[in-house]
């Protein structure tokens, strides 16, 4: 499928003012106003699903793979959320993570 040089700035566009309503619908119009105690709470989760979020595809379906879950991303998954929750430290559990996916990596290497 193609499309004309119009129909992709006119794609751009519109995709750009809906992401300035997604965007201003949350800070511009509630964003001076006390919110409720509970979404304050709520919202401090934010980064801590934000990121699982975006390294799960890539753990799941690797793109290095054609898509297929690799043995060795899935225990440096593994590795890095079973360090997290022993030590409770975030770094300690991305080193770990970095360790067991570069050491899996070496193993497997020709």
């Amino acid at each position: 499928m193609t499309f004309s040089s119009t129909e992709i700035w006119f794609i751009i566009a519109v995709l750009g003012v809906g992401t300035y309503l997604i965007r201003f619908s949350f800070l511009g119009l509630i964003g001076d106003r006390p919110m409720h105690p509970f979404v304050l709470r709520l919202l401090r989760f934010t980064p801590v699903a934000v990121l699982p979020g975006m390294v799960a595809p890539l753990v799941l379906w690797p793109a290095a793979t054609g898509g297929q879950p690799d043995l060795i991303r899935i225990l440096a998954a593994l590795a890095t959320v079973g360090v997290g929750l022993w030590t409770r430290n975030v770094l300690w559990a991305i080193a770990a993570g970095v360790v067991t996916l570069y050491a899996g990596m070496g193993i497997t290497a020709p």
